[in-house]
């Protein structure tokens, strides 16, 4: 019988680990599959990890790892991806926003011969207008400027073969986004939609701040349009100024008086070094990651783990 391997990462969800193993359990006598359980505690302040030590009593396919310190959901996906051992992989939230019940959906799908089924929310049903509005906008404008698309509502919860996981894994940066990571590998995927769901207990770690620095790291990783707006603003802004240093001597020529306005030069003089401080600033978050890439440090590093042979 083929294997399912389904990633878990964990942050602060004490409340929701045990919840989240009953249900599973009874997609799992739906499927004609072993399944093996990947948790991934990202440095929780809680006691997730004594929940999943529990839980490693329990049942013989749950393991777990266990970061020294909180490194973020792009390591914790990581880790899981880099020990799965199945066939089949999934990448899964532990607070039930996924739906596990579309699993065996997903699977006939994988079945039907496509490599990714993928799972995106119709609606966003429960979230914050401001945080729906600017998500929304978010697919908008990376669609637009980058070469990778990336599907508006689409979730990390998708089902892969083992050659999408080997392909993805071939991928060895430390910036890492994997919604676009995802998409940029390619393969034949085909997307499942399904209504919002709230948490089914505990809190969200995401608020949006968060998400909104999450956004900036998908727009640097996978399009250089920053830096061709700054050149942008830059030919722009000599432009005007050729212009308006012509207008002003023209002007000086034909009356005869020096052109007043000091204030109007002071708003000038500030409104360029906006502008160059702006554009240093999109360089430099393109040289800070160039920074990160080339020091090579371990994306997470693991203090304890436990995997049931």
């Amino acid at each position: 019988m083929k294997k399912l391997s389904v990633i878990v990462p964990c942050y602060n969800e004490q409340e929701t680990i045990d919840i989240f193993l009953q249900v599973m359990k009874q997609v799992e006598t739906e499927m004609h599959l072993r399944f093996e359980y990947i948790f991934v505690n990202d440095g929780s302040k809680d006691d997730t990890l004594y929940y999943l030590k529990e839980a490693t009593k329990k049942f013989t396919n749950v393991n777990y790892i266990s970061f020294s310190r909180n490194f973020g959901k792009e390591a914790a996906l990581l880790a899981g991806l880099e020990v799965s051992t199945g066939d089949f992989i999934t990448v899964m939230d532990v607070d039930l926003q996924d739906p596990p019940e579309l699993l065996p959906e997903m699977y006939q799908k994988i079945q039907e011969g496509y490599d990714i089924v993928g799972t995106r929310r119709s609606n966003r049903v429960g979230e914050p207008a401001l945080r729906s509005f600017f998500a929304k906008k978010f697919y908008q404008i990376v669609n637009r400027i980058s070469d990778t698309e990336m599907v508006d509502g689409a979730r990390d919860f998708r089902l892969m073969t083992r050659q999408v996981v080997d392909a993805i894994l071939e991928l060895n940066e430390v910036n890492r986004f994997s919604k676009g990571i995802f998409s940029w590998v390619g393969f034949d995927t085909y997307y499942i939609s399904y209504e919002n769901r709230e948490r089914s207990a505990g809190e969200t770690s995401w608020n949006f701040w968060s998400l909104f620095k999450y956004s900036l790291e998908g727009i640097v990783n996978f399009s250089e349009a920053p830096l061709t707006f700054a050149t942008l603003i830059g030919i722009i802004s000599c432009v005007i100024s050729i212009i308006a240093m012509l207008y002003f001597f023209l002007t000086n020529l034909v009356t005869q008086n020096p052109v007043p306005g000091w204030p109007s030069l002071v708003c000038i003089i500030l409104f360029l070094g906006g502008l160059q401080l702006f554009c240093l600033g999109i360089v430099g978050k393109y040289i800070g990651k160039i920074f990160t890439e080339v020091k090579r440090r371990p994306s997470y590093i693991i203090k304890e783990s436990h995997f049931n042979k």
